[in-house]
């Protein structure tokens, strides 16, 4: 990792809720608010963007954890800002404190982290396991 990510640092996005984000099964939508796997998304692009400036050449990161509870609600075409504050970071993992919020109330909260390693690694293990 190149220096300089260090814990407090933080990163934010700003996204609008649309009908594409809301929860649906089997092709049912269930209700007209930011689903939570749509919110999962944005907390690990917001803890991506943390990453990446910091990643060497030779150098990947993965979701490695998630510990997340949506606790409200966005609907659609409201604004939610998802933030990432780092909190722990070392040369395999980094550690972020998540949380989406509209202006109204908080949406989601959690952790996030990811395990960073040699992109030679991953090609390996998608060798191995790839199509056979």
């Amino acid at each position: 990792m190149k220096p300089g990510l260090l814990p407090g640092m933080k990163q934010e996005i700003t996204i609008t809720v649309e009908e594409s984000m809301r929860p649906a099964f089997d092709e049912v939508v269930i209700h007209d608010v930011m689903s939570t796997v749509s919110m999962i998304y944005q907390m690990e692009r917001v803890g991506r963007k943390m990453l990446v400036p910091y990643l060497e050449p030779h150098e990947e990161g993965a979701g490695y954890a998630l510990d997340v509870c949506h606790t409200g609600i966005a609907v659609i075409g409201q604004e939610v800002t998802i933030t990432a504050i780092c909190t722990e970071v070392s040369d395999r993992r980094l550690v972020c404190d998540v949380v989406a919020r509209t202006v109204d109330n908080v949406v989601g909260e959690g952790t996030f982290t990811q395990a960073i390693f040699p992109k030679e690694k991953l090609t390996r293990k998608i060798a191995k396991f790839g199509m056979r």
